[in-house]
């Protein structure tokens, strides 16, 4: 098994090569550059490594493609270890390197930045789906590929609402018990909570006391003895997947009779191998096909990965792949507009590229995407699954704009 220390020696020789390779092929030909953050070895590198594989050959996919409308890309992708210091270091590196955009990843990096981004008209597609980013009166150049945290835990929440407790034989003698696990002082982790917490008073639960768990959490028998002493009907979790598998098994282990409600990051193909059957049962959102199921461009996805990763076993390989290929051609798609229209500027690759983009299907098992100039939150619908004998099955899908169109329009952009 790979120590963190071996995973970063690796992806730092694997990077270079790649990058020395970009450098050769591309010698003599127009090229277009585009910077990635990626975290390989820090905090939320249980998820970020295999998104930083998907960026990296989705990059190929696209030069193999065509490019740019024949510009081919180059990429700088650094490992900066989840560190935000680190994020602003490597992103004054890219503006040096006349990068047109940048690929990002963390919450609390990518706000880091935003007025920076927004001063330089950057285009900066994160993968971080925080709720603030999708406001362009303040957050005009930062631009994801997926529901927001907010939207997804609203989502979430409804869903459960909808699907499990009106069929409780409880409905209607007295309010759902709901908890949040979460770490508490991490941007990403805690991003969703208030609109959760939000969406929760509007369907009438009663919220008990936050739990704090770590990132790196192993154990969480203390904060899995404080919630049964509040004894919860569904407990939301909004960490990566280490943790949250962690926090299922203590769950599991000690009788915690509840349902849980996972965000994105904590609810891939490892939760089920590392969480066994403490995952059964679990609900999570995945706005995107799971890797190799029957969506388009999977086929894609699964020769690219073969081809320039084949060490890694599929079997290996997540959802996460999926994510870094929407980033990698959402951003695409923009630049092409862009470039097509003769400015690709960062102004121009923001409103001649994605603020043009209206019902844009990418694929990838994906819901439409639109943008305009006052509003961008890519999508409205929220997809949520249920673990059921070790395997993804879908429940239903929620649209919350089409559920909450008033409070969508007025109250919700930029939570």
């Amino acid at each position: 098994m790979f120590t963190r220390s071996m995973w970063s020696k690796f992806f730092t020789f694997i990077f270079a090569v790649i990058l020395i390779m970009g450098v050769s092929s591309m010698a003599g030909a127009e090229t277009i550059k585009v910077g990635s953050l990626n975290d390989m070895t820090g905090a939320t590198s249980d998820v970020g490594k295999d998104y930083a594989l998907g960026v990296a050959e989705a990059i190929h996919y696209v030069n193999d493609t065509g490019g740019i409308n024949g510009k081919k890309i180059k990429l700088y992708q650094f490992d900066y270890g989840y560190r935000i210091p680190e994020a602003l270091t490597k992103y004054n590196l890219f503006k040096r390197l006349k990068c047109v955009a940048v690929l990002g990843w963390g919450t609390g990096d990518t706000e880091a930045l935003a007025p920076t981004v927004a001063r330089d008209k950057m285009p900066y597609v994160s993968a971080s789906y925080s709720g603030h980013l999708g406001n362009p009166g303040k957050t005009p150049f930062n631009l994801f590929f997926a529901p927001d945290y907010s939207t997804q835990a609203r989502g979430l929440i409804q869903a459960w609402y909808d699907n499990v407790w009106k069929k409780h034989a409880e409905f209607d003698k007295r309010k759902p018990r709901l908890a949040f696990a979460y770490h508490v002082a991490v941007p990403f982790a805690n991003a969703s909570v208030p609109a959760g917490k939000d969406q929760a008073k509007i369907l009438g639960f009663d919220i008990g006391s936050d739990q704090n768990v770590t990132l790196f959490a192993i154990d969480t028998k203390s904060q899995i003895l404080a919630l049964k002493e509040y004894n919860p009907d569904v407990v939301y979790h909004s960490n990566t997947v280490m943790s949250v598998a962690a926090t299922l098994r203590d769950a599991y282990s000690l009788g915690l009779k509840s349902d849980h409600l996972i965000q994105n990051w904590g609810f891939d193909e490892n939760l089920i191998k590392i969480a066994g059957p403490a995952a059964e049962g679990a609900y999570g959102c995945a706005p995107w096909a799971f890797f190799g199921q029957e969506a388009k461009l999977m086929d894609k996805v699964v020769e690219y990965a073969k081809k320039y990763n084949p060490s890694i076993p599929l079997k290996n390989r997540t959802i996460h792949t999926l994510q870094a290929y929407a980033s990698v051609l959402g951003l695409v798609e923009a630049m092409k507009r862009a470039d097509k229209a003769g400015d690709l500027t960062g102004e121009g690759i923001l409103k001649k590229g994605f603020e043009t983009m209206k019902n844009y299907e990418i694929g990838l098992g994906m819901a439409p995407v639109s943008y305009t100039s006052a509003d961008h939150r890519p999508m409205s619908l929220v997809r949520v699954y249920r673990v059921k004998n070790g395997k993804f099955n879908i429940l239903t899908e929620v649209d919350m704009k089409k559920l909450y169109p008033d409070k969508w329009a007025n109250e919700w952009i930029g939570w």
